[in-house]
């Protein structure tokens, strides 16, 4: 499919005092010719070096594309400082991220690439109930569960409890969430990513994945169990396995995806192994989504030094998903 025809990626404006618009305008120039996208925000919160085209409808963006980053304009309350975040722009935060969510659902856009939020500033400034992006994209779209994803060349990971306190993961994780887990994710790589049967390795909670119960009980209790049972539903899962043996580059090669008890388990590979360029995917949701894998960086933010690696893969990830294109 030609650049002209594909339906472009919609990107949310995020915190605009942080460094999303600078990364956006960063990307643009870095997927001019390969990725249809277009940002939703106020054009003044752009960096004033970068050429923006304001378009009145996303279909406008890929021919806008050679000649400036496509701008869907959405006025805010408030001036933007970098690198301090108004709480009076926050409902423009909340607005624009459920206009990107419409464009979507509607067949406008192919897919949405969140900027990083500041939810601080969003409860303090609007109220802000959820506990972050993916709980509102969840409840914008009406859906159950999402799981998130962090993904890269070099490893997928997915985990199971995340911004809980490492103490409060053990009563957290049950067979109802590892289980659910599980499944959301089988689809999302089989939807979204279009491998037929997810080879899907199941981390251990304890050290050594327990060592037989002389680490931990909880592999031994029921997490062996449940990667028995549902292997017999037709999952192809192996573990529970030891995490501090999981990530090299040999076992990376036997899986697709590692489930993962904890945020840390998860995140701390694929940081170490491609820091620059993992992205955040939600799956469960009835769209694309996906974000760079890092915050708002405010103290950084304005002097022009962001580097928007993360968001130009998110933005070619979405890309690719939606042209059904994404395969490793």
């Amino acid at each position: 499919m030609t650049l002209a025809a594909a339906l472009p990626v919609a990107i949310s404006c995020g915190e605009p005092a942080g460094i999303g618009p600078e990364i956006a305008a960063k990307a643009w120039a870095a997927l001019r010719g390969d990725v249809p996208l277009f940002w939703i925000g106020d054009p003044t919160h752009l960096p004033a070096d970068v050429p923006v085209v304001t378009i009145e409808d996303p279909a406008q963006a890929a021919a806008a594309m050679p000649r400036g980053l496509p701008v869907l304009p959405h006025r805010f309350s408030a001036p933007n400082t970098a690198g301090i975040a108004n709480p009076a722009n926050a409902q423009g935060v909340i607005d624009v991220i459920a206009r990107g969510v419409d464009l979507v659902r509607s067949g406008q856009a192919s897919a949405l690439c969140t900027a990083p939020i500041h939810k601080k500033a969003l409860k303090d400034g609007a109220g802000f109930a959820y506990p972050g992006h993916t709980e509102y994209l969840q409840a914008l779209a009406g859906a159950g569960r999402a799981v998130m994803m962090l993904a890269s060349e070099q490893l997928r990971v997915v985990p199971t409890t995340i911004h809980i306190a490492l103490k409060d993961v053990p009563q957290t994780l049950t067979p109802a969430l590892l289980s659910e887990t599980i499944r959301i994710t089988a689809e999302g790589l089989r939807a979204q990513f279009g491998i037929a049967r997810p080879r899907i390795a199941v981390a251990g909670l304890n050290p050594h994945a327990g060592e037989g119960g002389a680490m931990g009980h909880e592999e031994t209790d029921w997490i062996a169990q449940l990667v028995d049972d549902m292997t017999t539903e037709g999952f192809d899962l192996r573990g529970p396995l030891p995490a501090d043996t999981m990530f090299h580059a040999t076992a990376r090669a036997g899986y697709d995806v590692a489930i993962c008890m904890y945020h840390d388990q998860a995140l701390i590979p694929i940081k170490t192994l491609d820091f620059d360029r993992g992205v955040n995917v939600t799956l469960g949701l009835p769209f694309i989504r996906t974000s760079p894998d890092h915050g708002t960086a405010f103290d950084i933010a304005g002097t022009g030094v962001a580097n928007p690696s993360s968001m130009i893969e998110a933005l070619r990830m979405a890309h690719r998903m939606a042209q059904g294109t994404y395969r490793t």
